[in-house]
């Protein structure tokens, strides 16, 4: 079994690389991984994706002077599910880009006013109407071809544009021609040939030829993409998305593989396959031929890169099926990792799997954060990537080394027939943990001793235990209602993690959550009749009756705090401070069984959206907290000031200076307010 971090193999060609690494070595830190200029140009603010804006105009002095300089509404393009859109401008030339409705459409706006600029929104396809994640987009990337500032964007369709960004119109003499109505006939590329092609399932499809309009044969998967694809060293990056893994009842799944394309020209380059086929590193961790005609590992998330260094870095998902993957035994590279490819050729220069056999969601949810520190008295390159165990898995972002020691320590095994596990799972030594791993009775909640004896009754009918409880059948001999699994999401796609590049130090939301999964044969819950359903042969196992693990009396079962951001020092790996999220919910604070109790602060139950900027760390509570913006000490946590919002933020928040002020701009959302965007300044 492949455990290790290793470089790509590869004669001259990695005595060369090893060459540049050295030399890269010793001149990194002058490497401007962070924009200086007050622009936003990548989702992430730059390409290390730290969500950090180097503006001091805004200090604690005057931060409760700030007042709405615009108000930009989403719900003008197209219903979608209040929270569901998702969404980070950036700031170019005066003009803000983002996306808007579970159509993506691209938006620019004028960065002072707020005014729309201009619009693009692509033609209706079938292949729209099977999206699982429209509304997700989270953004658009940027570049420039002599000078002219370039818009890409991967649509829901799966489908790649490069549009002008002044004008919105596609660009000329790019990508290839769509055959469908309505299409540009330039400026658009049809991503899904380009994944599919020598791909087996495809390749041996007996049925009707490729249809545009539909996509991929509903027997053998599909695609969609939930994040912006990210242009590096003129190449975009793309990645994409699959059905969820807690939605699927079939094993067959088309493979993530990750796309790259010239900037300039829309031409493809190459491709990096996320399931190893037979010769490449890591086939033999794919058993009972599994990476035939399964899938779904993929980079949903949004992607982080070293411009200097020529590594894009690739955050993926598990494979096939949430909770069961008794027909993919092995680790199932490069299922649940990180990964570091070369820009330039698409090939792995190093790799490490964060969760091996991934069952239980622990996909990598967010960007991985690249940043200059030191460690130990030297200059070092870093990469972290925090995740939903609650852990900041940290690499040297040149070799993938981890930077502490990272343990590969015994896990529980399943008794799901047919289930086999990884008997490891790696543990990093530091930083610790930033939120509980597993639950047990002393993590019950017991802020009276009735709440904790209710609490004690409701586990005796599910198998609590550690971070990596196995799951248990519908039916256990034991008569257990199900499994647990804690944490459900410490680090999620709300509240993405962020970083002040000037001191190293890390900052993370965190949720508090576990989940219980019950799990039953497909063939009982599957639909055919539904368009989203995927696949032909039934799993033994598939997922049902999603999160119906409930505390007292509708409280939370385990003990606060339930949200909390947590800064990380990653010079060192020493947790510096953390602070609840937001205050105490009202439903808990005049709970009729806490009269008369004494609380904490709990800490909301949202993640919370972060940005550190030079002079402060900017803090908006989340969905379901309150609408406001809070200033808080960077190196205490402190609470410094807080104006008013009008509606809760909602996803990631950004900052630019244009004409002398600064801005903050923070997605907001809500009944009144769905996904909408207000921006901040000082009188």
């Amino acid at each position: 079994m492949i455990r290790s971090v290793s470089l790509s193999p590869g004669n001259g060609r990695l005595f060369s690389w090893l060459l540049v690494l050295g030399l890269a070595a010793s001149s990194f830190a002058h490497v401007p991984l962070v924009a200086q200029d007050g622009d936003w140009r990548y989702l992430g603010g730059d390409a290390a994706h730290t969500r950090y804006s180097g503006l001091d105009q805004i200090n604690a002095s005057n931060f409760e002077d700030l007042e709405t300089a615009w108000l930009w509404r989403g719900d003008n393009y197209g219903p979608y599910p209040i929270g569901q859109s998702r969404s980070t401008p950036i700031y170019v030339d005066g003009i803000l880009y983002s996306v808007a409705g579970e159509r993506r459409t691209i938006v620019a706006i004028d960065a002072g006013t707020g005014e729309t600029i201009w619009t693009y929104r692509e033609p209706h396809t079938t292949r729209f109407e099977r999206g699982m994640r429209n509304g997700y987009g989270k953004g658009v990337a940027y570049d420039e071809i002599d000078g002219r500032g370039v818009i890409y964007i991967s649509s829901p369709a799966f489908f790649l544009y490069a549009l002008d960004a002044k004008t919105g119109v596609p660009l000329e003499d790019w990508g290839t021609s769509v055959p469908l109505a309505g299409f540009p006939q330039t400026g658009v590329v049809d991503l899904i040939p380009d994944l599919i092609r020598n791909w087996g399932p495809w390749e041996n499809w007996d049925g009707s030829p490729y249809d545009p309009d539909f996509g991929i044969p509903r027997e053998l998967g599909h695609i969609t993409s939930s994040s912006p694809p990210i242009v590096v060293n003129g190449v975009v990056v793309v990645g994409n998305s699959a059905e969820q893994g807690y939605n699927q009842t079939r094993i067959e799944m088309v493979p993530g593989d990750i796309l790259g394309y010239d900037a300039r020209t829309g031409e493809y380059m190459w491709k990096f396959h996320v399931i190893p086929r037979p010769g490449e590193f890591g086939h033999e961790t794919w058993e009972n031929d599994a990476w035939e005609w399964t899938g779904d590992v993929s980079s949903w998330a949004p992607m982080a890169a070293d411009p200097e260094l020529g590594l894009v870095y690739i955050p993926t998902n598990p494979p096939t099926i949430d909770f069961f993957g008794g027909f993919r035994p092995g680790d199932g590279l490069f299922g649940t990792s990180v990964i570091a490819l070369d820009v330039q050729t698409g090939e792995r220069v190093w790799h490490f799997q964060t969760v091996h056999h991934d069952i239980w969601n622990f996909d990598n949810s967010t960007a991985p954060i690249a940043l200059d520190v030191t460690v130990d008295g030297e200059p070092t390159p870093i990469l972290v990537q925090t995740t939903k165990q609650g852990w900041a898995f940290t690499f040297n972002r040149e070799t993938g080394e981890p930077i502490w020691p990272i343990e590969e320590r015994p896990v529980p095994q399943s008794e799901v027939p047919g289930e086999e596990l990884s008997p490891t799972q790696p543990f990093p030594t530091r930083p610790a943990a930033y939120e509980m791993q597993g639950l047990t009775e002393d993590d019950l909640i017991d802020f009276t001793p009735e709440l904790r004896a209710e609490a004690l009754e409701i586990v005796q009918n599910y198998r609590i235990g550690p971070i990596f409880n196995p799951p248990i059948e519908t039916g256990h001999p034991s008569g257990l209602r199900s499994f647990v699994s804690c944490p459900s999401g410490a680090t999620n796609i709300p509240g993405p993690t962020t970083a002040d590049p000037e001191t190293g130090i890390l900052y993370v939301s965190t949720g508090r959550g576990c989940r219980s999964e019950n799990i039953v044969p497909g063939i009982e819950i599957d639909n055919p009749d539904d368009i989203q359903t995927t696949g032909t042969t039934f799993s033994e196992w598939s997922v049902i009756n999603r999160g119906d693990f409930r505390g007292p009396q509708g409280l939370p079962i385990f003990k606060p705090p339930y949200s909390q951001i947590v800064a990380i020092d990653m010079n060192t790996g020493d947790h510096l401070w953390a602070t609840p999220n937001g205050e105490t919910p009202e439903r808990i604070r005049n709970h009729t069984a806490l009269q008369g109790v004494e609380l904490p602060n709990t800490g909301g139950t949202s993640r919370a959206i972060t940005m550190p900027t030079q002079t402060l760390l900017l803090t908006a509570e989340g969905a379901g907290g309150a609408s406001v913006l809070h200033a808080l000490d960077k190196m205490t946590g402190e609470r410094l000031g807080t104006v008013e919002l009008p509606a809760p933020g909602q996803y990631g928040m950004m900052g630019y200076m244009h004409q002398g002020q600064q801005y903050v701009v923070v997605q907001i959302g809500g009944a009144e307010y769905p996904s909408s965007l207000v921006a901040l300044r000082l009188p």
